[in-house]
């Protein structure tokens, strides 16, 4: 009997050290790193979800838009020798080719009037692009690509321009090609650097005579998210308005002028020929690659609550640590035992928190899901530690010490640049406010 109850003592003594609650309270962080990552696979998949509905109603409104034109082909012949047999002999042939030249000054103006679309809980950004392009050629100058004038096809040159999803245009395609209304045709036969557009046939004078092709046409335009333009011309300018008012600037070049307000945005761009790695001519069997010195603007949704939720679910781990180290310090400090079990329902309610938030900021603003769900755990852990602690006092401090907790994470969620200074300032404040309460603590009791 003494021998039980000395083991039993002895049990009793460990499961109520210092070092084995410390042991405990860090293998149950390690554990709940599991649900903690089943959360962040819930965004994700939720996220999933998102982009899945958007690209399906892009793909019947239109899909993020390129712009790329317009591009003049001229065709030409040339003569070459191709072996004839395995005796070594050769014929001459003559082989069909073509040349393209790209503008001497592009200019693009263009209004974008956004909308948001709902489909179920999710919304989608698309725009209707009111685009306006002009600009002029020069005269096909084939003495560069080392060609002979006297093989070029001038009668069957034509314009292409590239548009990346042709299921966005909206109005029938005219070009003014030298005051002389040219109609598009759809397709694109033969490109090397294009996949889809519009075709139209622009008969060119021959060499002999020095001729400038001016040219305009007008464009409607739907598509969502973002609107890329590619600057061919040796001068290209191009300028974007909308009424939306948060937009995002991406590309091989940023506005040189930008205005944004809460009633929209106006922004321009001048490029030339000397920014971009690509010629002016060239032939068919080389191939320029354009999408380097695209840029665009994007409509960016004002808030992505899929992104903040994900920065919000990293800070998981410290707000279970912190959390879990308040209530072992409460329990050194006052002597009132908390159970490992406990210790696992109030961590249960941190975990709940971004589940809440996910959920609630899919159907309502992402600052009025955050402070539902915030109201609703601090309210839960608050009244938990009261059957916990068995005073209000310090009940109601715990609760307090947790609205600051998710008050401060609030804030630096919404201070994304600033995140990683006001996160390691926080840091250090708690861990100087636990080295202060924790100083008079005899460690080896």
């Amino acid at each position: 009997m003494n021998t039980q109850n000395n083991s039993q003592s002895a049990w009793s003594k460990m499961t109520n050290s210092i070092t084995f609650k410390a042991v405990s309270i860090g293998f149950l962080i390690l554990l709940l790193l599991i649900p903690v990552s089943m959360v962040q696979d819930l965004i994700r998949e939720r996220r999933y979800a998102s982009e899945s509905v958007e690209e399906e109603v892009s793909s019947k409104w239109g899909h993020q838009q390129t712009f790329t034109g317009p591009i003049l082909k001229v065709p030409y012949t040339y003569t070459t020798q191709r072996p004839v047999g395995n005796k070594g002999n050769t014929e001459i042939v003559e082989v069909d080719d073509y040349a393209y030249f790209l503008p001497e000054e592009l200019g693009i103006s263009t209004v974008m009037a956004p909308e948001i679309l709902h489909r179920s809980i999710y919304d989608v950004v698309v725009y209707q692009a009111k685009m306006v392009v002009r600009g002029h050629f020069s005269q096909p100058d084939f003495s560069q690509l080392n060609i002979q004038p006297v093989s070029v096809d001038w009668d069957n040159a034509c314009l292409y321009i590239g548009i990346s999803d042709m299921r966005g245009v909206r109005n029938k395609v005219v070009v003014n090609w030298n005051n002389t209304l040219l109609d598009a045709v759809p397709g694109i036969e033969r490109s090397p650097v294009l996949e889809s557009g519009v075709t139209v046939k622009t008969p060119l004078k021959s060499a002999a005579t020095a001729a400038k092709y001016t040219f305009n046409c007008e464009l409607l335009l739907n598509g969502s998210k973002s609107l890329a333009f590619t600057p061919l011309g040796k001068s290209t300018k191009v300028e974007t308005s909308s009424t939306w008012a948060t937009p995002g600037f991406d590309g091989a070049f940023l506005p040189d002028n930008r205005n944004i307000s809460a009633e929209g945005f106006a922004a321009d761009w001048s490029v030339f020929n000397y920014n971009r790695n690509y010629p002016q001519a060239w032939v068919s069997d080389q191939k320029p690659y354009f999408s380097s010195s695209n840029f665009s603007v994007n409509l960016v949704l004002p808030v992505d609550h899929y992104q903040q939720s994900t920065r919000a679910v990293k800070y998981a781990v410290m707000f279970i640590v912190l959390t879990f180290l308040m209530f072992f310090m409460v329990e050194l400090i006052s002597r009132k035992p908390v159970h490992i079990l406990q210790y696992l329902l109030i961590s249960a309610g941190l975990i709940i928190f971004y589940s809440l938030l996910l959920a609630m900021s899919e159907q309502m603003n992402f600052t009025l899901a955050y402070i539902i769900s915030a109201v609703a755990i601090v309210a839960l852990i608050t009244s938990y530690s009261y059957s916990i602690f068995k005073r209000w006092t310090q009940t109601l401090m715990a609760g307090s010490l947790f609205g600051l907790l998710y008050l401060y994470l609030y804030v630096v969620l919404q201070m994304e640049d600033l995140a990683l200074l006001i996160g390691s300032i926080g840091l250090f404040v708690v861990l100087a406010v636990i080295m202060y309460v924790s100083r008079k603590i005899n460690w080896f009791r």
